[in-house]
C-alpha cells in the first residue's frame, strides 16, 4: 500500500513551518505513521471539528497541535496547526479547524 498524500487546507502548512525544530520534527514523525496507514503516538479525536478529525498532540515543554482528518482514502487532510498556552484549546482554533473542515469537504466534492 503506497503512503497517502498530504493536503494542507488554508495555512496549515505555514503554520507548522513555524513550530520550533524539534516540534516540526515531531510532527513530521507523527504524519508519516499516518501517512502510512497507522495510528499516531499521541494523539485523540476532536469530533468538536467535524466527523473524523483527530489532533497530534506535541509536547517539547511547550504544547502543539495539528487537526488532521484521515478517514479518506485519497489523502491526509491537514486542517489546522497552533501552539497552545493552556490545556484547553481556544475557541478561536477550535472555529478555524471547522471553517477548514468545510473548505475540505467542499475540496473533495470538487475531486
Amino acid at each position: 500500500m503506497s503512503d497517502k498524500s498530504i493536503q494542507w487546507i488554508g495555512t496549515s502548512k505555514d503554520d507548522l513551518k513555524t513550530f520550533p525544530e524539534d516540534a516540526k520534527r515531531k510532527a513530521g514523525l507523527e504524519l508519516r505513521l499516518i501517512q502510512q496507514g497507522k495510528q499516531p503516538i499521541d494523539f485523540k479525536p476532536i469530533p468538536i471539528v467535524g466527523k473524523g478529525t483527530e489532533e497530534i498532540r506535541i509536547s517539547t515543554g511547550d504544547i502543539y497541535r495539528v487537526f488532521y482528518v484521515a478517514r479518506f482514502p485519497e489523502a491526509v487532510y491537514i486542517l489546522h496547526a497552533f501552539g497552545k498556552k493552556t490545556q484547553k484549546t481556544s475557541k478561536k482554533d477550535i472555529e478555524l479547524g471547522q471553517k477548514r473542515y468545510q473548505q475540505m469537504i467542499k475540496l473533495r466534492q470538487e475531486l
